[in-house]
C-alpha cells in the first residue's frame, strides 16, 4: 500500500518561499512509470496542478507557475519537495501530493493535504 504524506509549515508571509515534502512509502519514487505531483485547491476553487518530478528526475510545471516553482527530489529519502517563491495570499490553498501513472494525470494515489495560508 503506497502512501504519501505532506509535511511543512502551515503559514507562510508574503514574498516568502512555501516550501513542502511529501514522504513516500509502499514504494519507491525511481520506479517507472510514476511521476510525483503537487496539485492544489485555493479556497472555494478547484484542483490546479502545479507539477511533477518524474521517475528519471525529469520535471514539468503549469505554465502559470513555472516561473515561482522547483520540484526536486531525494532518492535517499524517498521524498519530493515543492518550492514556490514570492508569495502571495492567492497562495493560500490546500496542497496535495499525489501519484501519477504515466503523467497523464490520473492520480491513484493521494496524500490527505496540507493547509499552507499566506499572510503577514
Amino acid at each position: 500500500q503506497v502512501q504519501l504524506q505532506e509535511s511543512g509549515p502551515g503559514l507562510v508571509k508574503p514574498s516568502q518561499t512555501l516550501s513542502l515534502t511529501c514522504t513516500v512509502s509502499g514504494g519507491s519514487i525511481t520506479t517507472t512509470y510514476y511521476f510525483w505531483t503537487w496539485i492544489r485547491q485555493p479556497p472555494g476553487k478547484g484542483l490546479e496542478w502545479i507539477g511533477y518530478i518524474g521517475y528519471e528526475g525529469s520535471t514539468l510545471y503549469s505554465p502559470s507557475l513555472k516561473s515561482r516553482t522547483s520540484i526536486s527530489r531525494d532518492t535517499s529519502k524517498n521524498q519530493f519537495t515543492l518550492q514556490l517563491s514570492s508569495v502571495t495570499p492567492e497562495d493560500t490553498a490546500v496542497y496535495y501530493c499525489a501519484r501519477d501513472l504515466n503523467g497523464v494525470a490520473v492520480y491513484d494515489y493521494w496524500g490527505q493535504g496540507t493547509q499552507v495560508t499566506v499572510s503577514s
